[in-house]
């Protein structure tokens, strides 16, 4: 038996008119204004004044001439798997960060891969203090003749090579760090930097209580998602380095209402 169309009949109230444009979403992911209104049989204003208010909630994303779902992230994608995706903007976002750097600095570089693509642009810095609890660029410092590197220890998480949990936020307690250099798998306006896995939250929050400044590096892939686990506000980061694939529109939103420097990086073309 086919369902009721919630649109016949008598008009809907605005919150099961909002929640029918949530349900819309989570089928076709973005659509304009216009496919909603048509959808909807409402007016282009009212769908505006719908999106705004539920972007509010943080129940959609506004976009540039629609909307689109926002995506809840479960679990991340073990460390070979991320390896693998998005290399060319890990790259070009690695590669601003490490410019960031200077001489003689302690810097913390998160676990994950975006991070780990920072480690050929540092080759050339010296006298630098790497702080990491990520085995995977510790390591990559070994043969390194002038970079004295602090592994922060705690419980290993196999799945992604790092160390989580109680321990490592006890050592970043006793640093004092120029830059935390910040990853995520995921971030948007509302929620600002989250993550799915509870037991690394804290590492997260101290390596940024710890340092001057704190930038986070992400993917705009990542963008619009978010996890269960809260970290930081927008607020709270002094830079955003991403690609040039979160539109402008978008960043200078984040940028107005997350009150948060956002740089694009034009990403080389295949």
């Amino acid at each position: 038996m086919t369902a009721p169309d919630p649109t016949a009949g008598e008009p809907l109230i605005p919150e099961q008119r909002r929640d029918l444009i949530v349900r819309h979403l989570r089928q076709d992911s973005v659509l304009s204004y216009r496919q909603l209104a048509a959808r909807l049989g409402v007016s282009h204003m009212t769908v505006r004044r719908d999106i705004a208010e539920l972007e509010e909630q943080g129940r959609v994303i506004a976009t540039q001439g629609g909307a689109k779902s926002v995506a809840r992230v479960a679990s991340e994608p073990p460390r070979a798997e991320k390896s693998t995706t998005d290399v060319r903007e890990k790259d070009a976002i690695a590669a601003r960060a490490a410019e960031l750097v200077r001489e003689s600095m302690t810097v913390y570089l998160d676990a994950g891969t975006t991070i780990q693509a920072m480690r050929p642009h540092l080759d050339h810095v010296h006298d630098l203090t790497v702080v990491t609890n990520d085995l995977v660029i510790a390591a990559s410092y070994v043969d390194h003749p002038t970079i004295e590197v602090i592994v922060v220890g705690g419980r290993l998480d196999k799945q992604n090579q790092s160390t989580v949990g109680r321990l490592p936020p006890i050592v970043l307690a006793e640093l004092s760090i120029d830059i935390a250099f910040l990853s995520t798998s995921s971030w948007d306006l509302r929620r600002g930097v989250t993550i799915p896995s509870e037991s690394k939250v804290e590492t997260k929050k101290a390596a940024a209580r710890a340092a001057s400044t704190t930038v986070l590096v992400a993917t705009s892939a990542k963008y619009g998602t978010f996890g269960r686990y809260r970290v930081l506000g927008l607020d709270e980061v002094g830079l955003v380095i991403t690609d040039d694939g979160l539109p402008e529109q978008e960043a200078l939103a984040v940028e107005r209402d997350g009150s948060v420097t956002v740089e694009r990086v034009a990403v080389a073309p295949h």
